[in-house]
Protein backbone atom coordinates (compact mmCIF):
# COMPACT_ATOMS: atom_id res chain seq x y z
CA UNK A 1 0.00 0.00 0.00
CA UNK A 2 3.12 2.44 0.03
CA UNK A 3 2.20 3.50 -3.81
CA UNK A 4 -1.14 4.48 -3.44
CA UNK A 5 -1.48 7.47 -5.46
CA UNK A 6 -5.44 7.45 -5.93
CA UNK A 7 -8.54 6.36 -3.74
CA UNK A 8 -12.05 5.60 -5.69
CA UNK A 9 -14.71 6.04 -3.20
CA UNK A 10 -18.55 5.03 -3.56
CA UNK A 11 -20.57 6.85 -1.50
CA UNK A 12 -23.94 5.32 -0.45
CA UNK A 13 -23.54 2.49 1.78
CA UNK A 14 -19.75 3.18 1.52
CA UNK A 15 -18.78 6.64 2.61
CA UNK A 16 -22.22 6.89 3.82
CA UNK A 17 -24.07 4.77 5.95
CA UNK A 18 -27.97 4.20 3.87
CA UNK A 19 -29.30 3.84 7.38
CA UNK A 20 -28.41 6.70 9.00
CA UNK A 21 -28.08 8.48 5.66
CA UNK A 22 -24.99 10.89 6.60
CA UNK A 23 -20.98 10.39 6.81
CA UNK A 24 -19.56 9.72 10.53
CA UNK A 25 -17.21 11.99 11.63
CA UNK A 26 -14.90 9.30 11.82
CA UNK A 27 -14.71 9.04 8.28
CA UNK A 28 -14.46 12.16 7.81
CA UNK A 29 -11.44 12.45 9.58
CA UNK A 30 -10.14 9.63 7.79
CA UNK A 31 -10.49 11.38 4.50
CA UNK A 32 -8.47 14.11 5.61
CA UNK A 33 -5.90 11.73 6.77
CA UNK A 34 -5.39 10.82 3.20
CA UNK A 35 -5.52 13.63 1.60
CA UNK A 36 -2.63 14.85 4.08
CA UNK A 37 -0.92 11.85 2.65
CA UNK A 38 -1.39 13.45 -1.32
CA UNK A 39 -3.56 10.60 -1.90
CA UNK A 40 -6.02 11.52 -4.88
CA UNK A 41 -9.60 10.94 -3.61
CA UNK A 42 -12.08 10.62 -6.19
CA UNK A 43 -16.22 10.25 -5.58
CA UNK A 44 -17.20 7.19 -7.86
CA UNK A 45 -20.90 7.18 -7.84
CA UNK A 46 -24.32 6.47 -9.68
CA UNK A 47 -25.49 10.14 -8.38
CA UNK A 48 -25.60 13.11 -10.27
CA UNK A 49 -23.33 15.97 -10.16
CA UNK A 50 -25.79 17.81 -8.89
CA UNK A 51 -26.73 15.50 -5.54
CA UNK A 52 -22.83 14.91 -4.67
CA UNK A 53 -22.58 14.95 -0.90
CA UNK A 54 -21.19 18.26 0.22
CA UNK A 55 -18.61 17.30 3.47
CA UNK A 56 -17.76 20.53 5.89
CA UNK A 57 -14.38 20.72 5.70
CA UNK A 58 -13.54 18.89 3.01
CA UNK A 59 -13.03 18.81 -0.83
CA UNK A 60 -12.37 15.96 -3.10
CA UNK A 61 -10.19 16.04 -5.93
CA UNK A 62 -12.20 14.13 -8.66
CA UNK A 63 -15.30 13.33 -9.18
CA UNK A 64 -16.85 10.29 -11.45
CA UNK A 65 -20.76 10.64 -11.59
CA UNK A 66 -23.52 8.56 -13.21
CA UNK A 67 -21.69 5.49 -12.80
CA UNK A 68 -18.42 6.56 -14.86
CA UNK A 69 -20.80 8.85 -17.84
CA UNK A 70 -19.46 11.74 -16.46
CA UNK A 71 -16.02 12.41 -14.95
CA UNK A 72 -14.72 15.53 -13.95
CA UNK A 73 -12.35 17.24 -11.38
CA UNK A 74 -11.95 20.91 -9.88
CA UNK A 75 -10.35 22.20 -12.94
CA UNK A 76 -12.37 20.39 -16.29
CA UNK A 77 -14.33 17.86 -17.43
CA UNK A 78 -11.75 14.51 -18.12
CA UNK A 79 -15.02 12.32 -20.12
CA UNK A 80 -18.50 12.26 -20.99
CA UNK A 81 -20.55 9.39 -22.70
CA UNK A 82 -24.08 10.31 -22.96
CA UNK A 83 -26.79 7.44 -23.51
CA UNK A 84 -28.26 7.46 -27.53
CA UNK A 85 -31.70 9.65 -27.88
CA UNK A 86 -33.38 6.56 -29.33
CA UNK A 87 -32.59 4.47 -26.52
CA UNK A 88 -33.89 7.06 -23.78
CA UNK A 89 -37.23 7.57 -25.79
CA UNK A 90 -37.49 3.66 -25.96
CA UNK A 91 -36.77 3.23 -22.22
CA UNK A 92 -39.27 5.69 -21.41
CA UNK A 93 -41.91 4.00 -23.61
CA UNK A 94 -41.05 0.75 -21.81
CA UNK A 95 -41.36 1.89 -18.20
CA UNK A 96 -44.81 3.22 -18.81
CA UNK A 97 -45.94 0.21 -20.05
CA UNK A 98 -45.00 -1.10 -16.43
CA UNK A 99 -46.25 2.04 -14.97
CA UNK A 100 -43.18 3.30 -14.00
CA UNK A 101 -42.50 6.91 -14.19
CA UNK A 102 -38.44 8.04 -14.82
CA UNK A 103 -35.80 10.30 -13.81
CA UNK A 104 -33.55 11.55 -16.94
CA UNK A 105 -30.34 12.98 -15.72
CA UNK A 106 -28.63 15.67 -17.55
CA UNK A 107 -25.12 17.59 -16.45
CA UNK A 108 -26.91 19.91 -14.54
CA UNK A 109 -30.43 18.63 -13.73
CA UNK A 110 -32.71 15.44 -12.88
CA UNK A 111 -36.10 15.72 -13.87
CA UNK A 112 -38.80 12.99 -14.45
CA UNK A 113 -42.34 12.51 -15.79
CA UNK A 114 -44.01 11.06 -12.76
CA UNK A 115 -42.89 9.70 -9.06
CA UNK A 116 -43.50 6.57 -7.43
CA UNK A 117 -42.42 5.18 -3.84
CA UNK A 118 -39.37 3.31 -5.36
CA UNK A 119 -38.27 6.87 -7.19
CA UNK A 120 -39.42 8.78 -4.16
CA UNK A 121 -37.12 6.73 -1.93
CA UNK A 122 -34.20 6.24 -4.29
CA UNK A 123 -34.20 9.91 -4.41
CA UNK A 124 -34.17 10.26 -0.31
CA UNK A 125 -31.09 8.95 -0.15
CA UNK A 126 -28.83 12.00 -1.60
CA UNK A 127 -31.61 13.85 0.22
CA UNK A 128 -32.92 15.28 -3.43
CA UNK A 129 -36.38 16.04 -4.19
CA UNK A 130 -38.32 14.34 -7.35
CA UNK A 131 -39.08 17.40 -9.71
CA UNK A 132 -41.50 16.82 -12.01
CA UNK A 133 -41.63 18.75 -14.60
CA UNK A 134 -43.38 19.59 -17.60
CA UNK A 135 -40.19 20.09 -19.68
CA UNK A 136 -39.06 15.97 -19.64
CA UNK A 137 -39.93 15.53 -23.19
CA UNK A 138 -37.82 18.94 -24.87
CA UNK A 139 -35.19 17.77 -22.60
CA UNK A 140 -34.81 14.05 -23.98
CA UNK A 141 -34.92 16.10 -27.11
CA UNK A 142 -32.23 19.22 -26.40
CA UNK A 143 -29.69 17.88 -23.84
CA UNK A 144 -27.51 14.82 -23.38
CA UNK A 145 -28.68 12.37 -21.20
CA UNK A 146 -26.36 10.75 -19.09
CA UNK A 147 -28.35 8.37 -16.36
CA UNK A 148 -32.17 7.36 -16.86
CA UNK A 149 -33.28 5.85 -13.07
CA UNK A 150 -36.48 4.26 -12.20
CA UNK A 151 -38.16 1.73 -9.86
CA UNK A 152 -37.90 -1.54 -10.94
CA UNK A 153 -37.41 -5.31 -9.57
CA UNK A 154 -35.14 -7.69 -11.28
CA UNK A 155 -37.80 -9.40 -13.09
CA UNK A 156 -38.66 -6.19 -14.53
CA UNK A 157 -34.99 -5.55 -16.32
CA UNK A 158 -35.71 -7.54 -19.38
CA UNK A 159 -38.83 -5.13 -19.93
CA UNK A 160 -37.44 -2.09 -18.84
CA UNK A 161 -34.34 -2.26 -21.45
CA UNK A 162 -36.79 -4.33 -24.23
CA UNK A 163 -35.79 -2.88 -27.92
CA UNK A 164 -32.51 -1.14 -26.71
CA UNK A 165 -29.38 -1.08 -28.46
CA UNK A 166 -26.61 0.65 -26.40
CA UNK A 167 -27.69 1.02 -22.75
CA UNK A 168 -27.43 -1.16 -19.87
CA UNK A 169 -28.55 -1.36 -16.52
CA UNK A 170 -26.14 -0.82 -13.10
CA UNK A 171 -28.05 -1.01 -9.71
CA UNK A 172 -27.07 -0.55 -6.33
CA UNK A 173 -30.74 -1.26 -4.51
CA UNK A 174 -32.85 -3.99 -4.83
CA UNK A 175 -35.92 -1.29 -5.37
CA UNK A 176 -34.04 0.67 -8.46
CA UNK A 177 -32.33 0.93 -11.52
CA UNK A 178 -29.64 3.84 -12.96
CA UNK A 179 -29.49 3.03 -16.86
CA UNK A 180 -26.60 3.83 -18.53
CA UNK A 181 -24.74 3.60 -21.97
CA UNK A 182 -23.33 -0.05 -22.96
CA UNK A 183 -20.17 1.32 -23.27
CA UNK A 184 -19.84 3.18 -19.65
CA UNK A 185 -20.09 1.72 -16.13
CA UNK A 186 -17.18 2.86 -13.36
CA UNK A 187 -14.68 0.73 -14.69
CA UNK A 188 -14.69 2.68 -17.59
CA UNK A 189 -15.04 5.58 -15.57
CA UNK A 190 -11.87 4.55 -13.95
CA UNK A 191 -9.77 4.44 -16.79
CA UNK A 192 -10.31 7.08 -17.78
CA UNK A 193 -9.35 9.18 -14.83
CA UNK A 194 -6.07 6.88 -14.20
CA UNK A 195 -4.95 7.49 -17.90
CA UNK A 196 -5.94 11.77 -16.88
CA UNK A 197 -3.46 11.30 -14.14
CA UNK A 198 -0.99 9.19 -15.59
CA UNK A 199 -1.28 6.95 -12.55
CA UNK A 200 -1.56 2.79 -13.31
CA UNK A 201 -4.04 0.75 -12.12
CA UNK A 202 -1.87 -0.89 -9.45
CA UNK A 203 -1.85 2.51 -7.52
CA UNK A 204 -5.14 2.86 -7.69
CA UNK A 205 -7.74 1.15 -5.04
CA UNK A 206 -11.36 1.26 -4.45
CA UNK A 207 -14.00 1.15 -2.15
CA UNK A 208 -17.89 -0.12 -2.63
CA UNK A 209 -20.48 -2.30 -1.52
CA UNK A 210 -23.29 -3.05 -4.30
CA UNK A 211 -23.54 -4.82 -7.63
CA UNK A 212 -22.57 -1.34 -9.68
CA UNK A 213 -19.16 -1.42 -7.88
CA UNK A 214 -18.02 -4.78 -9.80
CA UNK A 215 -16.40 -3.32 -12.90
CA UNK A 216 -14.79 -0.57 -10.18
CA UNK A 217 -12.95 -3.32 -7.93
CA UNK A 218 -11.83 -4.78 -11.23
CA UNK A 219 -10.34 -1.57 -12.34
CA UNK A 220 -7.70 -1.01 -9.53
CA UNK A 221 -4.82 -2.72 -8.20
CA UNK A 222 -6.72 -3.79 -5.20
CA UNK A 223 -10.83 -3.54 -4.72
CA UNK A 224 -12.21 -3.70 -1.39
CA UNK A 225 -15.72 -4.69 -0.68
CA UNK A 226 -17.66 -3.60 2.48
CA UNK A 227 -18.95 -6.71 5.06
CA UNK A 228 -22.48 -4.98 4.07
CA UNK A 229 -21.73 -4.85 0.74
CA UNK A 230 -23.45 -7.30 -2.03
CA UNK A 231 -22.88 -11.42 -2.23
CA UNK A 232 -22.10 -10.62 -6.22
CA UNK A 233 -18.79 -7.94 -4.79
CA UNK A 234 -17.62 -9.66 -2.45
CA UNK A 235 -17.21 -12.78 -4.69
CA UNK A 236 -14.61 -10.34 -7.20
CA UNK A 237 -13.13 -8.18 -4.33
CA UNK A 238 -9.70 -8.60 -3.69
CA UNK A 239 -10.74 -8.74 -0.04
CA UNK A 240 -13.53 -7.73 2.16
CA UNK A 241 -13.34 -5.64 4.97
CA UNK A 242 -15.59 -4.11 7.92
CA UNK A 243 -18.83 -2.30 7.98
CA UNK A 244 -20.12 0.79 6.97
CA UNK A 245 -21.44 0.98 10.27
CA UNK A 246 -18.57 -0.11 12.14
CA UNK A 247 -16.40 2.69 10.32
CA UNK A 248 -14.79 -0.09 8.15
CA UNK A 249 -12.65 2.01 5.83
CA UNK A 250 -10.88 4.05 8.96
CA UNK A 251 -9.92 0.80 10.23
CA UNK A 252 -8.28 -0.27 6.93
CA UNK A 253 -6.53 2.50 6.23
CA UNK A 254 -5.05 2.84 9.70
CA UNK A 255 -4.11 -1.01 9.83
CA UNK A 256 -2.42 -0.87 6.14
CA UNK A 257 -0.42 1.86 6.75
CA UNK A 258 -2.92 4.43 4.13
CA UNK A 259 -3.21 7.00 7.36
CA UNK A 260 -0.06 7.01 9.90
CA UNK A 261 -1.92 7.49 12.76
CA UNK A 262 -6.29 7.85 14.50
CA UNK A 263 -7.16 11.03 13.16
CA UNK A 264 -8.70 13.84 14.81
CA UNK A 265 -12.34 13.97 14.91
Amino acid sequence: MNDVKIIFFDVDGTLIDMEKKQISEQMLATLRALKEQNIILCIATGRSPIALPQFDGLTFDAFLTFNGSYCFNQKESIYKNPIPQNDVEQIVENAKALNRPVAIATSKQTITNGNDADLAEYFSFAHQPVIVSEDFDATIQNEEIFQLMLGARKEEYAEVMAHTTASKITAWWDRAVDIIPTSSGKGTGIKKMLEYYGFDKSQAIAFGDGNNDIEMLEAVGWGLAMDNASEDLKEIADEVIGHVAEEGIYHYCLANGLIEKQPQL
